[in-house]
């Protein structure tokens, strides 16, 4: 007799297992079947030189959502994040440099020595995001309204626009700059210092294949402060272990409740049988039947190759043909005989342990982005590096370290018909250059990389377009919006079918908000309470 599963998902990355979770503990018997030979999708640890491990993709914690934590007692198996004694530091141009947390006052500090103005503007610049960030933040765990679903889609609307109304004016304001503002916009009406402006735009290009003057970039510089670390708000750390250690841990813990999960087991198709979803079928051949199939993966992939275009209506596939996915992210790690030793800032310091953004000003952030549109990739491209060795002595041998290299600008298709496959080494030796700038002798202390372009994300992780935000984090696909509207609701347009992924409310990064949501309305639509949720 065949088994029968309530739910298989497709994709053990971490939204994958946190729904997973939550439906064990709801009693739903739950199957994750995944391409890799490993858990975790993009949060994963891997050794890419012997003695040297690091995260591969996705590398640093803030955005985990604290009762994900709690729910699944992290905490108990071994999560641990040890906080940046700074946020980050911005080597400039001229010599100087910018550093950029530890305290209000500290930040004010450092800002006075490029702007007094800027500096004493800095809290009410912090209490306006803040602001709006907790308004998000209370949303963050919400289904959004279904729009098409008549009077339940306004009651929803109601309900969850009440903390928006509760703004006054002013903040209401704040709240429509940052959802429509270029981030350049937004920050040209707070700062002065080009150095300052810099240090906040750089969320707003993290994952997004855009200018910071590209209307709407602002919002993505909101969705990056959403998060916390040890219960401090807008704070980033590093995961000990890396990020694999987290999706191990909730491995476990799905394990524990009766999860079962299989590994090198790729999805060809999802199974459809009377307009309604029945469960997946194997690469291998196998046939998984279940009575809801979640996917955990991006809407370009899950539309474009997992779903029969017959299973779905012609004003679908044309809605989700102008999905826009693609996040022009270049990622690489490296091995380092020693620390890099930065002309602006000599020897060691806190900085090492900072996120280190090599991003000058916003003009060399739309230069960034331009030459991409032009050539391809930048030449000099936006790099943020991170030295989790310097807090993790577990990633690299003793005396030496590891380094994640994140880079913008790299577009996820080439012009002219060519291939990453022949420019991801020459990508690479650029980004090396553009640090060795500001440290020199970075490029002799390398002893191996590890490269992951576009097209090499797409490959590993099933990224399309190398988006690590599964699609761009845009007004028109952001909350009832994301992937499309009438389906934003963690619903797809096939009844039992469902979406947990990061293409989903409320989008990129490690928080595991859209697997619980999703999890949480299947509950629902099963006819429970969800008392774990």
């Amino acid at each position: 007799m065949t088994k029968r599963y309530d739910a298989v998902i497709i994709g053990a990355g971490h939204n994958g297992l946190t729904c997973a979770f939550y439906l064990a503990q709801a009693g739903l018997k739950v199957r994750i079947v995944e391409r890799r030979n490993v858990v975790g999708g993009a949060a994963v640890t891997e050794e890419f030189h012997p003695g040297f491990r690091n995260s591969v993709a996705s590398y640093t914690v803030s955005l985990l959502q604290p009762k994900v934590i709690r729910d699944m007692r992290l905490e108990d198996h071994g999560y641990r994040v040890i906080e940046r004694p700074i946020s980050n530091f911005l080597p400039q141009e001229d010599g100087d440099y910018l550093k950029l947390g530890g305290g209000l006052e500290r930040t004010q500090a450092e800002f006075r020595k490029f702007s007094e103005h800027d500096a004493n503007v800095l809290p009410d610049y912090y209490d306006a995001l803040e602001t709006v960030a907790e308004v998000l933040r209370g949303l963050a765990l919400k289904s959004p309204p279904n729009v098409g679903e008549g009077f339940r889609t306004l009651i929803d609307g109601a309900l969850q626009g009440r903390g928006l109304a509760k703004l006054t004016l002013s903040q209401k304001r704040d709240v429509l700059d940052l959802f429509t503002k270029s981030a350049r916009s937004f920050l040209d009406s707070w700062f002065e210092s080009e150095a300052v402006k810099a240090a906040f735009g750089f969320d707003a290009v993290v994952g997004n294949y855009a200018s910071p003057d590209t209307p709407g970039s602002a919002y993505v510089l909101l969705h990056h402060v959403f998060g916390e670390v040890n219960g401090k708000k807008g704070a980033w750390g590093h995961s000990v272990g890396g990020m694999g250690q987290i999706t191990q841990i909730m491995a476990k813990v799905c394990e524990a409740c009766g999860v079962e999960i299989s590994l090198e087991s790729p999805v060809a198709q999802v199974l459809v049988d009377g307009e309604k979803a029945a469960g997946v079928r194997l690469e291998s051949g196998e046939e998984i039947a279940a009575s809801r199939v979640i996917a955990n993966v991006g809407p370009r992939l899950l539309y474009d190759r997992l779903v029969a275009p017959s299973d779905l209506t012609l004003e679908f596939r044309r809605r989700m043909k102008g999905f826009k996915a693609g996040s022009g992210t270049f990622r690489m790690n490296v091995a380092l005989s020693e620390l890099p030793n930065f002309t602006c800032l000599p020897g060691v310091g806190e900085h090492h342990q900072s996120g280190i953004i090599l991003a000058p000003t916003l003009d060399y952030m739309d230069e960034a982005f331009l030459d991409a549109k032009r050539y391809g990739w930048s030449k000099k491209p936006i790099v943020e590096m991170l030295i989790p060795s310097t807090v993790d002595p577990t990633l690299a041998p003793e005396g030496q370290h590891v380094a994640s290299l994140f880079c913008q600008q790299f577009a996820p298709e080439l012009p002219d018909g060519r291939s990453w496959d022949d420019e991801r080494e020459a990508a690479a030796d650029c980004i090396i250059d553009t640090v060795e700038a500001h440290a020199p002798g970075f490029r002799a202390s390398v002893i191996a990389r590890q490269i992951h372009s576009p097209l090499d994300l797409e490959r590993k992780f099933g990224l399309i377009g190398g988006d690590i935000m599964h699609g761009n984090m845009s007004l028109d696909q952001l909350w009832s919006a994301r992937p499309v509207l009438g389906h934003g609701s963690y619903r797809g347009p096939i009844k039992g079918l469902y979406m947990c992924g990061a293409g989903t409310h409320p989008g990129g990064g490690v928080t595991g908000a859209p697997g619980h949501n999703c999890a949480q309305v299947v509950i629902g639509d099963k006819g429970g309470y969800g008392r774990f949720l």
